[in-house]
Formats: structure tokens, C-alpha cells, sequence
């Protein structure tokens, strides 16, 4: 989820069915985008039937490389009638502590709830147990002073703090509403490491992550709680920054969702490499992963959107959030796409307008070229 101060005003469609991933088939310059659509079934989520079987996958996906490749379990779904996020489990301190923590690849830095934490949830909707990170318990952990040559590279990813105690602190402010803010501090990081084919378990290193003594907005609430979010973005602040530097992992990372009621996916630092994957470059010298959306097409005809809509600018362009739920689209491009839809399904589906979303019921399967 970015920063309020780069997110534009923007409405959103939600459409009543599933998109299939295995039936999306992603083209490059004068290739099309098929989407298999099907009504949702509102299922609970099960996700340890995915473990075992997903760590088997991701060690065959994984590209030997002289340094290591980290690995994490992810867990969640895209749907928002289910979870609506994607999360995995970090390890924190010494002894260890679990936390689950939102992939949000559109902030920078790891931050987990800590002790004596003013408006943070103590329970969760998603069945997870819920952590506080306690400083004093672990005998690993160190305090960022204000005076640390490292408390700067806070001040890339939030709004820098510094207390009376001259601890350094960070202030974050999301697209949402919602807001959490804590001090810095040291600890180690336990992961497991894959070269080439074998799993090293019980590998650490020190990294630099947020301690949370305040949330407010929808952080605070108890429905999709986690313990915190794990930023993805480019600062020195994120894991994937610190542990590049430190020569641990490449500076890269790959985040696959899986689709559908079961969820999960892959996340890893290092890179995957699995057949016909199509590649898209990123805008350079941007905060955020922006990409260059050229247009939107709708039963293979492209809509009549101005170009100027999607570049990029200080305070627009498309960005790719893991942490936000839905899609979203300026209103210039909003209206047309929807009217597009409509028009193309409407024998179909029965279009309506729900607490000011539009939305598609349907009975039954059909197929949809974008």
C-alpha cells in the first residue's frame, strides 16, 4: 500500500467472479490477455494442505546462484470476500518469534506490532495467533539512536522521529487511512536459505526493521489482522536492500499469488525461473514498482482512453501493490472501462450497482477477451 501523498482519488470495479490464473494467459506488444471468468464460491481458506507440497515446487522453480535464496511460505488469497491480502511468517529475535506480517510491495520497510502498542489488534478474523515484538526479551536486539548513521535511511521510506530518548523513530501514513508508528531497532532475521537444490534451514542475519507502538485506520481492526507489513519497496530500509548488502541474496525478489479459494503462492528473494514467463520493465527513478500501461482493451478492442491518463508523473502512473486488495483505475479510464464491460457481457450477466460499486451477477461460466 503507498504513501497517501502519491495515490490519486480513484474508483474502483468489482466484479462478482474469479478470475482463474491458470486460464490468464499474459501477452507482450500485440498479444492479448484472456481471463477465464467463473462465479466465486465463498469458501473458507485452507492453507496447510499447500505447504509441503508448494516447497517441493519452489526449489524446482529456484535459479542456482553462488549466493543464497530466501524463502517464505505465503499465505492468503486475493479475494476480499475471503481474506483480501497475501502474508507470510517472519522470524524475529533470539529466542526466534513468529509474526505474520501483510506483503505490501508498495512500502519499504518490515514493521511488527511491539509491546505496550496503542490501537493494535489483539486477536485476528484470519486464525492466526497474534504476536508483540518485546525488545527486552530478546538478547539479540539493540535500539536505533537518532545519532546512528543508519536512522537516515528512515528517512527515505517515512516520516523520521526522534524521541526523548533519542531513539529513532518513523511515522507511516498509507493510502487507506490507516497510519502505525514506532522506533527502529536491530535483531536477527532467521530464514531458510536454498542453493542450487538443498535447503539450509536456521540461517540469520541482522536487519533493521519497525516496532510499532501505535496503529490507527483499518490496522486497527481485528477482522484481517496480522502482526505487521513487509515492505518490498527499493530503500535501504527493506530486507531485500539489507540483506543484498550484507551479500546474503540478490538484489531481486519474486512474488508469484495464486489464485482462487486455496491461495498462497510463492515469495522469494532471488529469482524464479519457470517457462514462458513474459516480462514488462519497470519505470526507472520511481519510489514504487510503476509500470508503463499503454492501453486497456475490452473483447479485443482497445478503448478510446487518452494516453496521458497512464504516464507516469509525480502523482500518477500505475503502480503494482501487493498490498492493496482491488484494482484501481483513474476516472477517466474508470468510465469507459466499465461501459465497455457491460456492454460486452450484459446478455450474460445481470449488471448492478452495489454501495457505489459496479458489480456483474451471473449464474453461470463464460469467457471474457481482454
Amino acid at each position: 500500500m503507498p504513501p497517501a501523498s502519491i495515490l490519486l482519488v480513484f474508483v474502483t470495479v468489482a466484479v462478482a467472479m474469479e478470475v482463474l490464473p491458470d486460464a490468464a494467459v499474459f501477452g507482450g506488444e500485440g498479444k492479448s490477455l484472456t481471463l477465464t471468468l467463473e462465479r466465486t464460491s465463498h469458501n473458507g481458506v485452507e492453507m496447510s494442505q499447500l505447504r509441503d507440497r508448494d516447497r517441493v515446487r519452489h526449489v524446482r522453480f529456484l535459479q542456482q546462484q553462488l549466493t543464497g535464496v530466501v524463502d517464505f511460505q505465503v499465505e492468503g488469497t486475493y479475494d476480499p470476500f475471503i481474506v483480501g491480502l497475501y502474508y507470510t511468517k517472519v522470524k524475529l529475535g533470539t529466542p526466534p518469534k513468529e509474526f505474520y506480517v501483510q506483503i505490501d510491495t508498495g512500502s519499504d520497510v518490515l514493521w511488527v506490532s511491539c509491546n505496550s502498542c496503542n490501537g493494535c489488534p489483539t486477536s485476528s478474523g484470519l486464525q492466526i495467533q497474534l504476536e508483540f515484538f518485546d525488545p527486552t526479551s530478546s538478547s539479540t536486539a539493540s535500539l536505533i539512536s537518532c545519532s546512528d548513521r543508519r536512522c537516515d535511511l528512515g528517512t527515505q521510506s517515512s516520516d523520521s522521529l526522534c524521541s526523548s530518548q533519542n531513539q529513532c523513530g518513523y511515522r507511516f501514513q498509507y493510502g487507506d487511512g490507516s497510519g502505525a508508528s514506532g522506533f527502529y531497532a536491530s535483531d536477527l532475521m532467521y530464514f531458510d536459505t536454498i542453493i542450487g537444490n538443498s535447503l539450509a534451514s536456521n540461517s540469520s542475519a541482522p536487519i533493521i526493521f519497525g516496532c510499532s507502538t501505535s496503529q490507527t485506520g483499518d490496522l486497527t481492526k481485528m477482522d484481517r489482522a496480522v502482526d505487521g507489513i513487509f515492505g518490498f519497496g527499493q530503500q535501504g530500509f527493506s530486507v531485500v536492500s539489507q540483506l543484498s548488502s550484507q551479500g546474503i541474496t540478490p538484489n531481486v525478489f519474486s512474488h508469484c499469488l495464486k489464485g482462487g479459494n486455496g491461495g498462497g503462492g510463492i515469495l522469494v528473494l532471488g529469482q524464479i525461473v519457470e517457462p514462458n514467463l513474459v516480462y514488462t520493465p519497470l519505470v526507472p527513478s520511481q519510489p514504487h514498482y510503476n509500470l508503463n500501461l499503454q492501453s486497456i482493451a475490452v473483447n479485443g478492442q482497445i478503448l478510446p482512453i487518452d494516453p496521458a491518463v497512464f504516464q507516469t508523473s509525480n502523482n500518477r502512473g500505475t503502480i503494482i501493490d501487493s498490498g492493496t486488495t482491488l484494482a484501481y483505475l483513474s476516472e477517466e479510464a474508470y468510465d469507459p472501462f466499465v461501459n465497455a464491460i457491460t456492454q460486452t457481457v450484459s446478455q450474460s450477466v445481470r449488471p448492478l450497482v452495489s454501495k457505489g460499486i459496479q458489480c456483474y451477477l451471473t449464474t453461470s461460466r463464460f469467457f471474457w477477451k481482454t
